[in-house]
């Protein structure tokens, strides 16, 4: 397991650090204007999509039913079920992607209707969601490719697969002279990326299971159990997905740059998300699925515990930093170019409040892992939902006070509210075993990132004063000494906390 976690958490370490490079990119050349703005809503829409259909819902009902399939009847019979499902899956999408470019002004109209203001920046908005929407039929095809492969215990191409995202976007950037704008040179770097990483992972799959070809879609047994745990996982994707939409159309309304800085912000929350939360979730939710067909629930549930374990430990740091030092990491991440340094106190502004909400974010694909596994898709949707309304109700309550701070502030309760929830379901049925030694652990991990939290803080005034002569790169040395110091001290309290032995116990297991 650990193995697998280290496949996936590299290249998805890889592919956020070229995220950031993009990201730096993107910051310096495009800003955080209104094109800046337009962009965005064109990046996030068929991300949206892409997060409810496939990374989401479909994930989550395709994978455990294709490894039951695999496991239980052999590679032959898995082979028709995943035809059957490409086949829905590709025909589906087609229709969406018709609907969207026959009807974008509208849906522009409904999901970004503050633009509906200003008239050039929405018929930029609606140009280059056009641009940028095809994505979403590539990146669904990519996912179930994905599934099948990590079924197989392939993680690597689909772990990698969004590197070319980055490099993609890096590249017409570049070039973005010989485009009408900025903006336009960053929506064809995303469509690009999506045709880069179907290829990608058509090619790995083709040498080892074989592409899903087009097939009649008969509704056996099989195919109807996908759609029993899909309806209920496209549910709670979509709910979760609501309260981001409800993040764009309210950020529309405030003044220039909100939307800027909540991507910002999120870009970099998004590291331990994707670097540790979706990385564990991804190995976890096979090897879970495979256990309990086998009938080992003793190991599936140890294989659980572990990621608790790994999650924590590697997600800590990042709670404490982005609590105690957001805005030098903004800065040092962002601030240059057409990127102004009062844009980055913004971003870092967001990115604390969405800190507290890091834990559950990391935790939760861990924590729904035990459902999924057993095809259970309906219970966690009852967590989502009600963690959506908390949300959702906070975001309008906060909005008028706190701007798009307060957007983040409500995202980060509302994560809460969905484990705490998860976590209270999955004991109740004997999923999950809430005993001292777990609250132990997590005592221990909050012991740690408060003194992690605090050496940080005390580091960066003393850091303030000393690097005070210095005329560039002062931001981004700031942050190589908490780095530096951050590294020293966390290992230093996870020693004396937990003990070398428990270390090499969670490395070994």
């Amino acid at each position: 397991m650990l193995g697998r976690i280290f496949t996936v958490g590299g290249y998805t370490l890889l592919s956020r650090l070229t995220g950031f490079a993009r990201d730096i990119m993107l910051a310096a050349i495009l800003g955080a204007g209104p094109v800046a703005d337009a962009f965005f809503v064109a990046f996030r829409l068929p991300n949206h999509f892409r997060a409810i259909f496939a990374e989401g819902a479909f994930n989550a009902a395709f994978v455990p039913a294709y490894a039951h399939v695999y496991g239980q009847r052999g590679e032959r019979p898995a082979q028709v079920f995943a035809d059957r499902i490409f086949t829905l899956l590709f025909l589906s999408q087609v229709i969406l992607l018709g609907l969207a470019w026959l009807f974008m002004p509208q849906a522009m109209t409904l999901l970004a209707p503050g633009f509906t203001e200003d008239a050039q920046q929405r018929h930029l908005a609606i140009e280059l969601t056009r641009i940028t929407f095809p994505y979403l039929l590539l990146i669904t095809l990519v996912t179930l490719y994905g599934g099948m492969l990590n079924v197989m215990n392939r993680f690597a191409s689909a772990a990698a697969a969004s590197i070319f995202l980055n490099l993609s976007m890096m590249m017409t950037l570049a070039l973005a002279a010989f485009f009408p704008s900025v903006g336009h040179a960053a929506a064809w770097g995303v469509l690009i990326s999506g045709f880069l990483q179907y290829f990608l992972l058509a090619s790995d799959l083709a040498r080892h299971g074989g592409l899903p070809r087009f097939a009649w879609p008969r509704l056996d047994e099989e195919v109807r159990a996908f759609f029993r745990a899909l309806g209920p996982a496209t549910v709670g994707s979509m709910g979760t997905q609501v309260a981001l939409f409800a993040d764009t159309i309210i950020a529309t309304f405030l003044p220039a740059g909100a939307l800027s800085a909540l991507y910002y912000a999120d870009r970099l929350n998004q590291l331990p998300i994707g670097v540790i939360g979706i990385a564990i979730g991804t190995v976890l939710l096979p090897e879970m699925s495979q256990r309990l067909t086998s009938g080992d629930r003793d190991g599936a549930s140890a294989s659980q515990r572990r990621a608790f374990n790994f999650t924590l430990l590697f997600s800590v740091p990042f709670v404490a930093a982005f609590l105690s030092v957001p805005e030098i990491i903004t800065r040092a991440m962002f601030a240059r170019g057409a990127f102004s340094k009062a844009d980055a106190a913004a971003a870092g502004a967001t990115l604390a409040a969405y800190a507290i909400g890091l834990i559950p974010f990391v935790l939760i694909r861990s924590a729904v892992a035990t459902f999924y596994a057993r095809k259970d898709t309906a219970t966690p949707v009852k967590a989502a939902l009600i963690g959506v309304a908390v949300n959702v109700a906070l975001k309008i309550a906060l909005v008028g006070s706190l701007a798009q701070v307060g957007l983040a502030l409500a995202t980060a309760v509302g994560a809460w509210v969905n484990l705490l929830l998860v976590t209270g379901f999955a004991a109740r049925a004997g999923y999950l075993d809430l005993d001292r030694a777990l609250v132990r652990i997590m005592m221990k991990f909050l012991v740690s990132g408060v003194a992690l939290a605090a050496a940080l803080w005390l580091t960066a005034r003393l850091a303030v004063s000393q690097l005070a002569e210095l005329s560039a790169l002062r931001d981004e040395t700031a942050l190589l000494v908490l780095i530096i110091i951050g590294t020293i001290a966390y290992t230093g309290s996870i020693l004396l906390l937990f003990g070398s032995s428990w270390l090499r116990s969670l490395i070994r297991s």
